[in-house]
C-alpha cells in the first residue's frame, strides 16, 4: 500500500453563533456549499480549500476537548488570503471590515518584501490578508510556490 499524501482541504472553525458567521462569509463573499445543512453546519468553498463552520462547544466535543474556557487570545494559528498586488491586499482589507470584520493590523510592508494586514471574524479567528514573494495564484485560487 502506498504512503498516504496529507493534504489540507478544509479548514473548521468553531463559532458562537452559526447564523451571524454565516452572514460574515456570504458577505466576504465564499460561496456556500450544500445550504441544506442549514444552521448545523456551513461550508464554503474558498479557493481550492474549503471552510466550515460548526458550532463551537459542538466542534470541541467532536475534537474531545474542553470547549471552556474560550481564549480571548492568540490562539496559536491565522488563516491567509493571499493576493497577487498590494491594491489586491488593500482592497480585500476594505472589503472584509465592510462585511464585518475587525481590522486588527493595517495593511504594511513586511521584513520578508511582501505587504499584509490582518482581520479577524466575527468569532476572533484572525485572517492575514498578504501579498508574498515567491507565491503566485494559480487560476484555480490555489497558492503556489513560483519557479
Amino acid at each position: 500500500m502506498a504512503q498516504p499524501s496529507p493534504r489540507l482541504t478544509v479548514v473548521t472553525l468553531g463559532v458562537a453563533d452559526m447564523r451571524r458567521s454565516i452572514a460574515f462569509y456570504d458577505a466576504l463573499g465564499l460561496q456556500r456549499k450544500v445550504p441544506s445543512t442549514g444552521e448545523a453546519v456551513a461550508f464554503f468553498q474558498a479557493g481550492a480549500a474549503i471552510v466550515a463552520l460548526f458550532p463551537w462547544d459542538k466542534l470541541a466535543a467532536d475534537a474531545t476537548l474542553a470547549d471552556a474556557p474560550r481564549p480571548q487570545a492568540f490562539r496559536g494559528s491565522t488563516l491567509a488570503w493571499n493576493c497577487d498586488s498590494r491594491e489586491e491586499v488593500d482592497a480585500a482589507l476594505a472589503h472584509a471590515v465592510r462585511a464585518g470584520a475587525t481590522l486588527l493590523k493595517p495593511a504594511h510592508e513586511t521584513f520578508y518584501g511582501g505587504y499584509s494586514g490582518y482581520f479577524t471574524d466575527p468569532d476572533g479567528h484572525p485572517w492575514e490578508v498578504v501579498q508574498a514573494p515567491g507565491i503566485t495564484l494559480a487560476p484555480d485560487g490555489r497558492a503556489v510556490f513560483a519557479g
